[in-house]
């Protein structure tokens, strides 16, 4: 196996992320992605559309390199309001499993003024970790 989940055994059980993964293999890292589609262009002012959008761009991306959605093992997101983020965990989460998964990668969250793109409400960046051939 090419990545290893992290977890104190002392601590409670991560729900939906993981604490830590390690990994070896080749490294993929994207840059913030928002929800836009490929003109640029936002097709929808609503928070978990956003998320899907910027989720399937990860995934485009990390094709342009072989990689899967089992392949990450960081994600990093930037949301202007942490309330809509909160107050939207049911449909994130079924918006999560179908773009990505069931793999929780090492995830943080992090509430900002402000993303350049002022429509965005979410940006998130992925890293991901392709494992070395056998």
């Amino acid at each position: 196996m090419s990545h290893e989940i992290l977890h104190p055994k002392n601590w409670k059980p991560a729900r939906g992320y993981a604490n830590g993964v390690a990994a070896t293999g080749r490294m993929v890292f994207t840059g913030g992605l928002i929800g836009w589609n490929a003109d640029q262009e936002f097709e929808t002012d609503d928070f978990v559309g956003q998320v899907e959008v910027a989720l399937r761009s990860i995934v485009e991306v990390l094709a342009c390199a072989g990689a899967r959605p089992e392949h990450l093992v960081r994600l990093t997101w930037y949301v202007t309001d942490k309330q809509e983020y909160l107050s939207n965990l049911k449909g994130l989460g079924a918006v999560y499993k179908d773009v990505i998964g069931r793999h929780f990668p090492a995830m943080a969250l992090v509430q900002v003024v402000a993303l350049v793109e002022d429509r965005a409400k979410v940006e998130i960046e992925a890293t991901a970790v392709i494992p070395e051939e056998i």
